[in-house]
């Protein structure tokens, strides 16, 4: 039986700039380096045959950060160049997670503060996630990853017959 999602894993360009980011957009605090730059990359056969990674490619540095209630974080820095940009909603894969924040307005700022940029400001949500103090917005890490922000503290307006309700993290 699955419980849940346990980590989200990223390949970023430094784990440093990319921990003082999440640590000053979101508050992450670091759970542990599982490779540190000190040792020997991962690398070789057994490690691409493991991670699907291409030939050639090394991991110097993996950390795992922890943001508020939800999965941990496992950032990745390669010792080579990665293949291509971030995705983006167009392309197929894994292109955004969301935050769910109480205040948008003052998250917006700390992620901008922090090196993000936002694509547009704040807006409200659409069909049956509509509420009056619902909103959302998109924005972009220091190296292009699609981050969101939400709330919906009035809820969502569950069709008839849905199955689940979405995971929504514990009020503090």
């Amino acid at each position: 039986m699955t419980r849940g999602i346990d980590h989200i894993g990223m390949t970023v360009p430094s784990i440093e700039e990319a921990t003082a980011f999440f640590q000053e957009a979101f508050g992450a605090e670091v759970s542990y380096d599982v490779q540190r730059p000190e040792q020997e990359p991962m690398a070789g056969d057994e490690v691409e045959k493991q991670l699907g990674l291409p030939e050639g490619t090394s991991i110097i540095h993996m950390r795992l950060l922890r943001i508020g209630d939800g999965p941990t974080f496992e950032l990745f820095e390669l010792g080579t160049e990665p293949d291509k940009e971030p995705l983006r909603i167009s392309d197929i894969g894994i292109h955004h997670f969301a935050f769910y924040v109480d205040n948008i307005e003052q998250a917006s700022e700390r992620f901008e503060a922090a090196g993000g940029s936002l694509l547009s400001p704040p807006h409200s949500l659409d069909d049956e996630e509509d509420g009056p103090h619902n909103a959302g917005v998109y924005g972009k890490t220091p190296w292009g990853s699609l981050v969101e922000l939400i709330k919906y503290p009035d809820g969502v307006d569950y069709p008839k017959g849905s199955e689940a309700p979405r995971w929504t993290p514990p009020k503090n």
